[in-house]
C-alpha cells in the first residue's frame, strides 16, 4: 500500500500526520508490527498484564469492558505510559457512557433510540458516548450496530440494533458516527456484513446472511456505503457469511469453502474494499467466538485473518499461541510481509487521525467527574425513555390507571438472572417497580408460586374477588450465547401464563424484548421499553396513569407476523 493512500478518507492525514507514520513505520521490528495487529481486552486494573501488553508485547489497543471509574483511569493510565505507540482504547459504546464505566450515562439501547423516531436523539447518544469515553481514556467506539434487525428470532441483534427498517438504520447510524467522530472519537461500524437475518448466534456458530446480492445491496450494502462516504474510519467484521455474494465474487467457490467475512478475501476485499470503496481499518470481532473457530484450524485462521484482508485481531484465545500463530505464519509464508505492513500503516494511520501521537491519552479523575452523568446527560436519558416506551396494544377502557378503579394489583414479575450477564441490562425491576406503584395508592402482591401443583391451585373466584388488575413485568434480555428469548412458564402447567385475560384487565409490560407477544398473543394491552434506564419505570407509571402520554413508535414488528397476536 502506498503510504499516501492515508493521505485519503477517512484518515486525512497531512505532512505532520504522515511524517510521524512513516517514522514510527520505518523503526518498528517484525515483532513490533505483529504485536501492534493485536486488539486486547481488560476487566480490571492489573498492572503486570498490561504493562506486559505495553513493554514486551506491543500491542494496538485494548477494549475496556465496563469498570468503576478509577478502574478505567488507572487501566488507561498504565497501557498509555508505558507504551512506545500509543494504544487505541475501545468499549461497546453502543447505549451510552456505561458501555466503558458502570459510572457513566445509560442513554438507552438503539431501539429506543429508533422509536423515538427522532434523528437527533441518535446524535445526541453518539455525543454523550463520545464525551463520557473520552472522559475516562477511550479514543474509539465499537459502535454503530448497524444490523438489521430483519429476523425477530435472532438472538443477538434485537434492542441493539435501530430496528427493521434499513432507512431508519441508515439515518440513525451515520447520526451516531457523525457525533462521534467529530469529537476526536473514532467509530467501528458492524458487524459486517450484517446480522440480523439468521437466528443464530456467530458467538456459537458461522451464522449466515442468506441475502441475494441484488437484496444485500438495496438494505446493507445502501447503509455501508452511505456510512464509509460519510467516513467511517473502521468497519468491524462479523463471523457472518454471504454465500451468495461470495459465489457471485468468486465463482470457483464450494459451498464448503464458504467462509465468516472475517476470514472471507472475496468479502473483505472484493466487496468491502473495493467494490464499497472502504479504504479505513478494518477489525475482526472478538476471535474467541465460535463462528470464527469453525470453519478453520486456529493456527491457519490467526495469520490468514490478516493476509485476507482484516488489520487487527480482537482477542486471543491464548495470548502466548496466537501471537506465536502470527508469527509463524509470517515465517510459512501464511501472511505475507505485504499484508502486514498494509495492516500496520493503517493502525497507525488510524492513530495518527486521532492525533494519539500529539495529545496526553492519560485520563484525568477531575474531569471524568465532571463529565459523567452530567445533568445535560441526564436530561438525554430522561428524553429517551419518555420518547421510546410504545403502547403496541390497548383494551378500550382500561387506561388510564387509577387507584380508586384498580385498587389491588396482582403483579407478575419474569426475568432471568441471566441479565447480570448481558450488555448493562437491568434486573431486579419488580423491587423498583411495586412501590412507583404503591406511592400512587394501590396495593401490589407479587404472585409467588410457593405451594402450587398440579390439581391444586387457586380459585377463579378467588382471584376475581382480590384482584382489579393484573400487570406483567417481563424483564428478559437477549445476549451472547442465549440462542432464544422465550417465556419459560413455571409449572405446573404454566401457572403463571396470562389467562385471566378475559376477567380480568391485564397489562404486560416487556422492559427488553420487542417481540414478547409471540408467548402472550393474545393480551389485549401491550408495552414495549426496548429497555430500561433511571428514568424508564417511573416515566412509565406516569403514562400508565394517564399523567404522559404514550409516543413511542414501534421500529420492528411487535406482532412477529402472527396473526393472533393482533387479537
Amino acid at each position: 500500500m502506498d503510504i499516501n493512500m492515508l493521505r485519503n478518507k477517512p484518515f486525512y492525514l497531512d505532512d505532520e500526520q504522515l511524517r510521524w507514520v512513516q517514522a514510527t513505520f520505518e523503526q518498528m521490528t517484525t515483532n513490533e508490527k505483529i504485536g501492534q495487529l493485536f486488539f486486547m481486552v481488560g476487566y480490571k486494573q492489573d498492572e503486570p498484564f498490561l504493562r506486559r501488553l505495553t513493554e514486551e508485547l506491543g500491542v494496538g489497543g485494548l477494549m475496556c469492558r465496563s469498570m468503576e471509574k478509577e478502574s478505567v483511569l488507572a487501566t488507561v493510565s498504565t497501557l498509555q505510559r508505558y507504551t512506545k505507540i500509543p494504544l487505541l482504547i475501545a468499549a461497546n459504546l453502543e447505549a451510552g457512557g456505561q458501555g466503558i464505566t458502570s459510572d457513566g450515562t445509560k442513554i438507552g439501547s438503539n431501539l429506543a433510540i429508533a422509536a423515538t423516531d427522532e434523528t437527533e436523539l441518535a446524535y445526541r447518544l453518539g455525543e454523550v458516548c463520545a464525551m463520557e469515553g473520552k472522559s475516562v481514556g477511550a479514543n474509539y467506539a465499537f459502535a454503530p450496530v448497524v444490523d438489521v434487525d430483519y429476523n425477530f428470532r435472532n438472538p443477538i441483534t434485537n434492542t441493539r440494533t435501530f430496528g427493521s427498517d434499513p432507512e431508519r438504520v441508515k439515518r440513525m447510524g451515520a447520526a451516531y458516527m457523525q457525533a462521534v467522530q467529530e469529537r476526536g472519537m473514532a467509530v467501528s461500524i458492524k458487524h459486517f456484513p450484517g446480522d440480523g437475518v439468521d437466528e443464530r448466534d456467530q458467538h456459537l456458530v458461522t451464522s449466515v446472511n442468506t441475502m441475494s446480492p441484488e437484496e444485500w445491496d438495496e438494505s446493507f450494502g445502501d447503509i455501508y456505503r452511505h456510512l464509509i462516504n460519510e467516513g467511517a474510519k473502521t468497519v468491524m467484521v462479523g463471523h457472518i457469511s454471504l454465500p451468495e455474494y461470495s459465489k457471485k465474487l468468486n465463482p470457483a467457490l464450494q459451498d464448503e469453502q464458504i467462509l465468516p467475512a472475517s476470514l472471507a478475501p472475496e468479502l473483505l476485499n472484493g466487496l468491502l474494499r473495493e467494490q464499497l470503496g472502504f479504504n479505513g481499518l478494518i477489525i475482526t470481532d472478538a476471535t474467541t467466538m465460535a463462528g470464527m473457530n469453525i470453519p478453520m484450524p486456529r493456527n491457519e485462521l490467526v495469520p490468514k485473518a490478516i493476509e485476507h484482508g482484516c488489520d487487527m485481531f480482537l482477542f486471543t484465545k491464548n495470548l502466548d499461541e496466537d501471537i506465536l500463530f502470527m508469527k509463524q505464519g509470517l515465517e510459512t509464508g501464511m501472511l505475507s510481509a505485504q499484508r502486514l505492513d498494509e495492516a500496520v500503516l493503517r493502525i497507525l494511520g488510524l492513530k495518527a487521525s486521532l492525533a494519539l501521537h500529539k495529545i496526553n491519552n492519560i485520563p484525568s479523575l477531575d474531569h471524568a467527574n465532571a463529565v459523567l452523568k452530567s445533568e445535560a446527560h441526564l436530561t438525554i436519558a430522561r428524553q429517551v425513555a419518555d420518547r421510546s416506551i410504545t403502547l403496541v396494544k390497548e383494551e378500550a377502557g382500561v387506561l388510564p390507571l387509577t387507584s380508586e378503579r384498580y385498587k389491588h394489583i396482582l403483579l407478575y414479575d419474569i426475568e432471568s438472572e441471566a441479565n447480570a450477564l448481558g450488555y448493562h441490562k437491568s434486573k431486579g425491576l419488580a423491587a423498583s417497580f411495586t412501590p412507583l406503584l404503591e406511592r400512587e395508592g394501590f396495593s401490589v402482591t407479587r404472585f409467588e408460586p410457593s405451594g402450587v401443583y398440579e390439581g391444586h391451585q387457586g380459585s377463579f373466584d378467588d382471584m376475581k374477588e382480590r384482584y382489579d388488575l393484573i400487570i406483567y413485568l417481563c424483564n428478559l434480555a437477549t445476549k451472547s450465547n442465549q440462542t432464544t428469548v422465550r417465556i419459560e412458564w413455571i409449572n405446573p402447567m404454566g401457572i403463571n401464563v396470562p389467562i385471566y385475560m378475559q376477567s380480568i384487565p391485564t397489562i404486560f409490560i416487556s422492559t427488553e424484548n420487542p417481540y414478547h407477544l409471540l408467548d402472550v398473543p393474545r393480551v389485549k394491552t401491550y408495552i414495549n421499553t426496548y429497555g430500561t434506564n433511571d428514568y424508564t419505570l417511573p416515566l412509565l407509571v406516569q403514562k400508565l396513569m394517564g399523567k404522559s402520554k404514550f409516543v413511542g413508535k414501534s421500529p420492528v414488528d411487535p406482532f412477529c407476523g402472527k396473526w393472533d397476536t393482533r387479537l
